[in-house]
């Protein structure tokens, strides 16, 4: 072996220690060649094992008419036009290396491989770490910036913007779980750019093989470049790879004999063999090489925006999807963004799985598959019903440290040990302190007393009147209430109730912002208070039932109006969100302030809403791994059967107050639950009783 002997203590220590041997010594060491690699400070093979179970939090279909075609796709209920059985598409919100690990791992491998597998995979990861994340939304007549939520912001810019090291950790985990996932035969293809090419291309070679390497297409664009010191950069990469053989369709493009595809004309004769080729192939068109420049970027095509700063264009999703799979095949996307390989993929037939770690990702994703669900159900087209899904409160648990791998009692048991490390965690996010001097409260916050509510478990009107109670025994009269979740319609019943006796109660959402402790350290995790909503039921004299909204309120603050204010420059003007409100925020030349509010209405911030007019008629069950097996459970919650909705989009910003009327096949009494999203991507759910005769 030719090392010195500095080396050879190096890579003793290293074995004593622990760590792996350093990457330039193993040619030294083995007999065995080794293939080129990417080296990392810290690379590791090991992947996320870890399997949580998916809760079902929405169930989207748009009804079918009776003509439309079934058999071959799944049953339908005559009834309701809806699809019983077969592939539920799913739109899954959260991490996606825990979305990826509980797939590869967890009871929903069976459905995907019954589905017959991941036969192609797209991603599109952000890939340029420096990207304005921001997106604007609509509110009224008023244009304002939604900033990237805590979360995003952290894993875009802190975990991922530290460089190229922490870019390339990432994706490499995410390829490695990916490839376990993915059918014998299939592809993988990965958008990125100058950025990162070099770097994913080598990844991809360690992950799937340098023999699985197909293609690595430039995706042309034009536009205007600044740039003095290089040529300007305008394309992007497309890394295609494949495991085993799978469907390869040779896209075909326009051709006309003389010309290139620049337009440029070129000479020379031709012999009557080549001139017959010649017009066999103006006829069927000639293949396409691995530089795309007849799709444009999404701009281009102005019907299919959708606000989202990074949205691909559907023509270059649909000549990927077409290239790549048939009809019926299971197409995923774990960068899923605004929906675009989604909605193209269930026009095109296929099956899809999509993830994303923004909320408002997902709630632009479902408008855009609702609205393919529309389009088909005019054309009495067949498509499917899609399901939102998220990891819940076993991702809380996970974040805290439980042993996911635990039977579910001594899961529970874990969680209530760990109770005090997440009551410190929470509070310090909110900054309140601890205290165990008030027995029903957890911490004081200025002068108001803090309960938490359980991580795994939303807060109940029983917890909150157990707080009302403390409350007046401790002659307290301010308190916070701050909670994963709330039990549907809690606001502002029980805050009216707390009121009648003299106790201020704020309700507030813990974000999922607060089990990262660099965001807390900057202290960027923002708890918003629970929102309320109104809704009025009807049934007309015929016996058809619609639900009315008559009032919803939001309290949002993205920045405080006194600060904005002050930071102004004279004869400038900023909008801002403050209070629940629009706020125009304006400075004269002499200095002066002037506040405006730009919201005329409520029901300006409402995105979307749905209705589900039976809403106990579904429990959601859930597969748990218990050691080797899984047992199905019932976790106590109904999935949110979506069975009329409306929302605006960036053409029609109008939005519709009552519902569609609904018929019930029997008298009796009903629960509806009515679900508003709001222009943020929040969702605030009210259950009504109504006896329906």
């Amino acid at each position: 072996m030719d090392i010195s002997e500095q080396e050879r203590e190096e890579i003793i220590n290293s074995i004593r220690q622990g760590r792996p041997i350093p990457a330039r010594y193993r040619a030294s060491l083995f007999e065995d060649a080794l293939e080129t690699e990417l080296i990392w400070p810290g690379k590791s093979s090991d992947v996320e094992r870890t399997v949580l179970p998916f809760q079902s939090i929405e169930h989207v279909d748009e009804p079918r008419s009776e003509t439309v075609l079934r058999p071959t796709l799944f049953s339908m209920d005559e009834g309701s036009g809806r699809q019983i059985g077969g592939w539920t598409n799913k739109l899954i919100w959260g991490d996606n290396k825990l979305i990826l690990s509980s797939l590869a791992n967890g009871p929903m491998r069976k459905q995907i491989e019954d589905a017959g597998g991941l036969k192609l995979v797209y991603i599109d990861p952000p890939f340029d770490v420096g990207a304005d994340f921001s997106i604007e939304v609509e509110v009224g007549d008023e244009s304002i910036t939604k900033q990237a939520s805590i979360i995003e912001e952290v894993a875009y810019r802190d975990t991922w913007g530290r460089g190229r090291d922490s870019f390339v950790a990432m994706i490499y985990e995410r390829l490695l779980l990916i490839e376990g996932l993915m059918a014998p035969n299939s592809s993988i293809i990965v958008h990125v750019d100058w950025r990162m090419n070099s770097a994913i291309r080598l990844l991809m070679d360690e992950v799937f093989g340098a023999e699985s390497f197909r293609n690595e297409i430039a995706w042309c664009y034009s536009g205007p470049s600044n740039t003095s010191v290089h040529l300007p950069r305008k394309h992007d990469n497309l890394i295609f790879y494949a495991k085993g053989k799978p469907v390869f369709t040779q896209p075909r493009i326009a051709h006309k004999s003389g010309v290139h595809n620049t337009g440029q004309v070129f000479g020379g004769s031709a012999s009557d063999a080549s001139e017959l080729k010649q017009k066999e192939m103006e006829e069927r068109g000639k293949s396409l090489e691995d530089w795309w420049s007849d799709v444009y970027t999404a701009d281009r095509y102005r019907t299919e925006l959708v606000g989202y700063p990074t949205q691909k264009p559907e023509p270059l999703l649909a000549r990927i999807i077409e290239m790549t799979t048939v009809d019926g095949d299971l197409v995923a996307d774990f960068f899923c963004g605004s929906g675009t390989t989604l909605s193209v993929a269930e026009k095109l037939g296929r099956k899809w799985i999509g993830a994303d770690l923004g909320r408002f990702s997902i709630h632009t994703a479902r408008k855009r598959l609702i609205s393919v669900q529309r389009e088909k159900a005019e054309k009495n087209d067949p498509y499917r019903a899609f399901e939102i899904l998220n990891l819940g409160s076993y991702e809380r648990q996970y974040f805290t440290g439980v042993d996911m791998s635990l039977p579910a009692e001594q899961r529970a048991a874990a969680s209530v040990q760990r109770r005090e490390q997440f009551l410190e965690l929470i509070l310090n996010a909110y900054g309140g302190q601890r205290t165990v001097q008030l027995p029903g409260f957890d911490g004081v916050k200025d002068s108001a007393c803090v309960f938490v509510g359980p991580l795994d478990a939303p807060i109940t009107q029983d917890d909150i009147r157990k707080v009302i109670a403390a409350a007046l025994k401790h002659r307290i009269t301010r308190v916070d209430v701050l909670g994963f979740e709330f039990e549907m319609g809690i606001k502002p019943a029980m805050s009216d109730e707390a009121r009648e006796v003299g106790i201020t109660m704020t309700l507030r959402y813990i974000p999922s912002d607060v089990f990262d402790k660099r965001a807390i350290s900057k202290g960027q995790v923002k708890f918003f208070d629970v929102g309320y909503l109104d809704v009025k039921p009807k049934q007309s004299k015929s016996g058809e039932v619609t639900i009315e909204l008559s009032d919803f309120g939001v309290f949002y603050a993205q920045e405080d109006a006194d600060a904005t204010a002050a930071g102004l420059k004279n004869s400038s003007a900023k909008v801002v969100v403050d209070g629940g409100q629009v706020v125009r925020i304006s400075k004269d030349k002499k200095g002066i302030v002037k506040k405006e509010i730009l919201t005329k209405s409520w029901a300006d911030w409402i995105d979307y809403w749905a209705v589900d007019f039976d809403f106990e008629s579904q429990k959601e069950v859930i597969e748990l791994q218990n050691g080797d097996r899984s047992e199905t459970v019932w976790t106590g919650r109904y999935i949110f059967e979506n069975q009329w909705q409306d929302f605006r989009t960036k053409s029609d910003r109008k939005i519709r107050l009552v519902s569609e009327p609904h018929t019930y096949d029997l008298p009796g009494e009903y629960k509806i639950a009515v679900k508003v999203v709001d222009v943020f991507g929040n969702d605030t759910t009210k259950v009504v009783k109504m006896k329906v005769k």
